[in-house]
């Protein structure tokens, strides 16, 4: 916004003049926000949009500052003509080792497939 007071606005040019220099720089300071939220979205419907190839390696870590405790799981799947009736997806796999994790008192995992550095969600 302009660095210009609105009463020496008022005392040059009008109210409507001061009205409408305020209102552009509202208007500046939304589009701004808007862009910010529209490059947000974006930028998660592209990690959502990513497509693994079978053979991926994915990983996920954490850690328990409490008891300086750290886990590291890294898997991959391969599947070659298998019906889908038969496919087992990462995200199942991811799920399973999430389960079994927490059961043990381990924070949720997010699992991250290489070489596309992107969320397994």
């Amino acid at each position: 916004m302009s660095k210009i007071s609105r009463r020496s606005l008022l005392g040059y040019s009008g109210s409507a003049a001061a009205g409408a220099v305020l209102a552009s720089g509202e208007s500046a300071q939304a589009a701004e926000a808007t862009q910010a939220t529209t490059e947000a979205a974006t930028e998660a419907a592209t990690e959502a949009a990513v497509t693994f190839p079978s053979g991926t390696k994915f990983h996920a870590g954490a850690f328990l500052g409490d008891i300086e405790a750290e886990i590291q799981i890294t898997f991959s799947i391969q599947h070659s003509e298998t019906p889908a009736s038969l496919t087992i997806t990462p995200l199942e796999i991811a799920n399973a080792l999430n389960e079994m994790a927490t059961s043990r008192g381990w924070p949720t995992l997010t699992f991250y497939g290489t070489p596309v550095e992107a969320p397994l969600t």
